[in-house]
């Protein structure tokens, strides 16, 4: 669904109803953009359990208008002290595994959103928590899609994690849609960060919201999760029983920081991405690389379009294997990356036929880590295209914020008992390939797919956007993106259209599956344009009319002041909301 709204006035978007309420809910009483998106955030966390979590990550985009600047906030925890290869050499582990402990970084949602109300935002973390800590303490009604997952996870949270049945399954079943769920360890968890708060309030919105993140990070919170971890085995892929390594000082010393988002200039439009511990720049690769052809003369979803399309992001994904890890290890080469020149000889490489090679630029890594077809599947494929979930938000005066939350997933990993929520398992996107980027370094951040979009136009705020969706968010979301500044579109149409993506490139999660050639489509798409990606050489799968994400965005209009917001209809409980 699409809104508009003139100011005075803000926008926000998000992955469940109930957290867009939210976050209007922040507007009306005084709010700003920012406030919002932490209000909407913490919501989601209880609203879609299954696709993120408290425990998990929210990579964030930020623009300050009293700045005049885009900012991009780490919510990418670090890996454990102690997790190494050599660690993993030792104890069998080939690749780290989805599930269990041991992929498990510091949660990041918290401190993300204490640096960015600090620094950005009006409210105190109490204001920002309490229709999350109403969600989880009074309940919420149980959907068709979370009844789904429920059902899938049943035998697992009997047997293997029966903490989280016991929150879950209540009486032992799984609730029927409309039931209402309730979680009030979790409201329990957030209520001792807000009293944590109001104890230090008196040293003003800075110290209270300090102490509210330190009651989480160096406080009871913290103790409790590693108090678990550590006593609670638990079986994971590997088919072993493991503890967690994850301790005290990882949690107390990690802090979220503010950074320099990486931007690419595109026809007018400054784009920003989160830096390379996400898969960002991924998305201005493929801008550049697109800058040089006529994309009105293809035509929109045309053969030729969508081909170029798919062969621009195969060398760009590429490139993300061969150059992006946490840049505070690895050495990112975006100069080179983004360059004219670098792209113009790249953008030589696409002919008519569809590449079934993988092509990045550094040849060292064109065998490197690519698992084929069919090699430790455990039936994932590219796995968490349907996970993670959005939020976005525009105020009057210009404040935007876009982020992406993701882990801490339901299904992989136990409720840690007394606190209503599991930890997250991002670690399994290390490799274990000491030689290249992305390499497993204790206290680092892994590469994580989640990969918030914000653009502005002289300065100025214009709109902000992304999707759940794992590999495929740069993709689906390029083409939202193109929708609207190339050919046109509006916002509902942009994130309502149908797209394609490749599994060209291995896979960021476990275990890593790479389909050279192949390529899904929704089957809206036009027949006889499938006809002819597959005369190019495409492996094409049809899939549902709707499969591919849940795109939302919201879009600033200088000269009106008009603030639009747009949600896919895919999913169904997305929504967008005015005040």
């Amino acid at each position: 669904m699409a809104v508009f709204t003139p100011r005075p006035a803000g926008v926000v978007t998000s992955g469940h109803y109930l957290a867009t309420e939210a976050g209007l809910r922040i507007f009306h009483e005084g709010g700003n953009a920012i406030d919002a998106g932490a209000a909407m955030c913490f919501c989601l966390n209880i609203l879609e359990p299954f696709s993120n979590g408290i425990g998990g990550e929210p990579p964030t985009l930020i623009y300050s208008p009293r700045d005049r600047k885009a900012y991009a906030v780490s919510g990418m925890g670090w890996c454990p002290q102690a997790l190494t290869i050599e660690w993993c050499r030792e104890h069998g582990v080939d690749l780290i595994p989805h599930d269990g402990y041991l992929p498990a970084c510091v949660p990041a949602v918290v401190d993300t959103w204490a640096a960015a109300l600090i620094r950005f935002g009006t409210m105190s973390m109490a204001q920002v928590l309490r229709p999350a800590i109403e969600y989880a303490r009074d309940g919420y009604p149980i959907y068709p899609r979370m009844h789904d997952v429920l059902i899938d996870h049943q035998e697992k949270f009997t047997d293997r994690y029966p903490t989280s049945g016991a929150v879950y399954l209540p009486e032992g079943r799984v609730p029927q849609v409309g039931e209402i769920i309730r979680n009030p360890d979790w409201a329990a968890a957030l209520q001792t960060m807000c009293d944590a708060e109001r104890d230090a309030q008196h040293q003003g919105r800075t110290a209270g919201i300090e102490a509210a993140r330190d009651c989480f990070y160096r406080g009871p919170i913290a103790e409790r999760i590693v108090e678990f971890i550590t006593s609670h085995p638990v079986e994971d892929e590997t088919g072993k029983s493991h503890t967690g390594l994850l301790s005290y000082d990882d949690i107390a010393e990690w802090r979220a920081t503010i950074e320099e988002p990486i931007v690419l200039n595109f026809r007018g439009l400054d784009v920003h991405k989160c830096p390379t511990w996400t898969q960002g720049p991924v998305f201005l690769q493929q801008l550049a690389l697109l800058d040089g052809f006529d994309l009105n003369k293809l035509g929109h979803n045309s053969a030729k379009y969508l081909h170029t399309l798919i062969e621009c992001a195969k060398l760009a994904f590429a490139d993300r294997e061969a150059y992006y890890g946490d840049p505070s290890f690895d050495d990112v080469p975006y100069d080179l990356l983004l360059s004219p020149q670098y792209n113009n000889e790249r953008r030589k490489l696409i002919a008519k036929k569809a590449s079934k090679k993988f092509r990045p630029s550094d040849a060292r890594y064109a065998t490197f880590d690519v698992v084929k077809a069919g090699e430790h599947s455990g039936g994932h494929g590219h796995a968490h295209l349907g996970d993670t979930t959005h939020l976005d938000a525009v105020d009057a005066e210009g404040n935007m914020v876009a982020s992406t939350p993701s882990g801490g997933w339901l299904g992989t990993s136990p409720i840690i008992e007394g606190l209503g929520f599991p930890l997250g398992t991002r670690g399994q996107m290390f490799y274990l390939n000491p030689d290249r980027p992305n390499a497993l370094q204790p206290r680092k951040r892994p590469r994580a797919t989640l990969t918030p979009s914000l653009v502005t136009q002289d300065g100025k705020p214009f709109m902000v956007f992304g999707t759940p969706g794992g590999d495929c968010q740069d993709q689906w979301t390029l083409q939202f993106f193109l929708n609207h500044v190339v050919f046109g579109m509006e916002l509902q149409q942009a994130v309502d259209a149908p797209t394609v993506h490749t599994l060209h490139f291995p896979s960021s999660f476990y275990p890593r599956q790479a389909y050279p050639g192949r390529m899904d489509v929704e089957n809206r798409l036009d027949s006889k344009v499938i006809k002819k990606l597959k005369k190019r050489g495409h492996e094409v799968l049809v899939n549902d009319a709707w499969a591919n994400g849940k795109p939302m965005a919201i879009r600033i209009d200088q000269k009106s002041g008009v603030i639009t917001g747009a949600v896919s209809q895919r999913g169904i409980i997305g929504y967008a909301g005015a005040w």
